[in-house]
């Protein structure tokens, strides 16, 4: 089989690649060793997928923390706006929540992989069942894509876009990372991102499937005594620690975990400033005065949280409410702005949303994605060493990359490029 492009992995980043390609009159060919198409797009933002963020190149450039600058390029070619009106014209209405992260109206994450599959096929796109094996190198040029059942597939140029190594039950089982090798590139150290925290404190199992929403949460780091992130948002505990949408956001700001080196610090009332929550704790003693400490605390706080907070706080739970001291009362209600937990490392990067890591950014041209090891070789996604925090900016750097490449491979390509500069 031959084709102008060869694109392997039928994801985000594969399917723009594919469907622009073929877009722009190149004859392509699609190679996923999934059953269907866009298996891991339909299962993200927990069934909604947070297809972009409605911000600007610059800001999203500022929530790359690896390697932001390289993308500067592609996302100036194919912004977050761009994605949005590219959605709606394949019959995908789009909606912008808190955050700036934009969603399909449907909130159905199905409906986006469907229309880019509908799409690509429109455009003539030739899909092939199948698992990548090895690239077909002839000098330094990249000339084809051999199979793990021997078939051959010949083409103008090769596309890699398989993805990392997170959630591999979808496919994403580094595959690009070890063809990529092949070709002679770098690949930097792989690691987890957007992934939940293992947690020391005991604590956590007993609180597990407590979700907290509207909470604080900052992280230190004990070692440069210094605050590394603080959000606001929801915070689930687990069995093994801290996870939810606040946690993996936190997660993708650590970038040399140690174990005990981090604080995850909860603030249980951020919408109350000290003095406010002091003048609550009063009103809410005054009121259960007769009342043990811990039978007083219903209106203030989950139930399945208050005997971890009584415990922690030193006060004796069935000491009354008349008997707490100024001082007992001011030392909880710093817990409750700070309750912390010892971060002692992340969950396995199976568990990851992203993959930090991947192909050598030095390795690849920026406004191309083209190899500058290897001719008529592209990457795109997730296997390039770019990772965004959580909000929608890692769906947006698979659509930009994909899309330079395939127009990269179509202006090569002569007169197939159609108006492209």
């Amino acid at each position: 089989m031959r084709a102008d492009l060869i694109v392997v992995g039928g994801g985000a980043a594969g399917m723009m690649a594919a469907g622009r390609a073929a877009e722009l009159g190149l004859s392509v060919c699609l190679v996923e060793k999934n059953d269907r198409l866009g298996r891991k797009l339909a299962i993200t933002g927990k069934g909604r997928c947070n297809i972009t963020n409605n911000c600007s190149v610059q800001e999203l450039i500022a929530s790359v923390p690896s390697n932001g600058r390289f993308l500067y390029g592609a996302v100036s070619a194919f912004t977050p706006q761009d994605t949005m009106a590219f959605f709606e014209g394949l019959g995908v209405p789009v909606k912008t929540e808190r955050g700036n992260r934009v969603f399909p109206v449907s909130d159905r994450a199905l409906d986006v992989s469907q229309a880019l599959e509908s799409w690509l096929r429109r455009n003539g796109c030739r899909v092939v069942r199948g698992e990548a094996d090895s690239l077909l190198l002839e000098g330094e040029e990249a000339v084809g894509v051999r199979l793990k059942d021997s078939s051959v597939l010949y083409g103008g140029a090769v596309l890699v876009a398989c993805g990392g190594v997170s959630y591999p039950g979808t496919g994403s089982t580094g595959d690009g990372f070890r063809l990529a090798e092949q070709a002679g590139h770098t690949v930097t150290a792989l690691r987890p991102s957007l992934v939940p925290l293992i947690a020391k404190e005991e604590d956590c199992a007993e609180l597990m499937g407590l979700s907290l929403r509207n909470i604080g949460l900052s992280v230190w780091d004990r070692k440069k005594k210094k605050e590394l992130y603080s959000d606001f948002g929801e915070l689930l505990f687990t069995h093994f620690g801290l996870s939810g949408p606040v946690i993996l956001s936190a997660s993708s700001h650590i970038r040399e975990m140690e174990p005990g080196r981090y604080e995850a610090r909860i603030d249980l009332k951020p919408a109350l400033t000290p003095e406010q929550l002091d003048a609550r704790l009063q009103r809410d003693f005054g009121e259960n005065k007769n009342r043990d400490f811990a039978n007083s605390l219903g209106a203030l706080l989950p139930r399945k949280l208050i005997p971890v907070a009584v415990r922690r706080s030193g006060i004796p739970g069935t000491l009354k409410c008349n008997a707490i001291t100024r001082e007992m009362r001011w030392d909880f209600l710093r817990l409750l702005k700070c309750f912390p937990f010892t971060v002692e490392g992340f969950r396995p990067i199976a568990e990851a949303i992203v993959t930090s890591g991947g192909v050598s950014v030095k390795e690849l041209q920026p406004k191309t994605m083209e190899s500058k090891l290897v001719r008529n070789l592209y990457f795109a996604g997730e296997v390039i060493d770019v990772d965004a925090y959580t909000g929608g900016f890692n769906l947006q750097i698979a659509f930009s990359t994909g899309r330079a490449a395939a127009e990269a491979a179509a202006r090569k390509q002569g007169d197939k490029g159609g108006d492209l500069p």
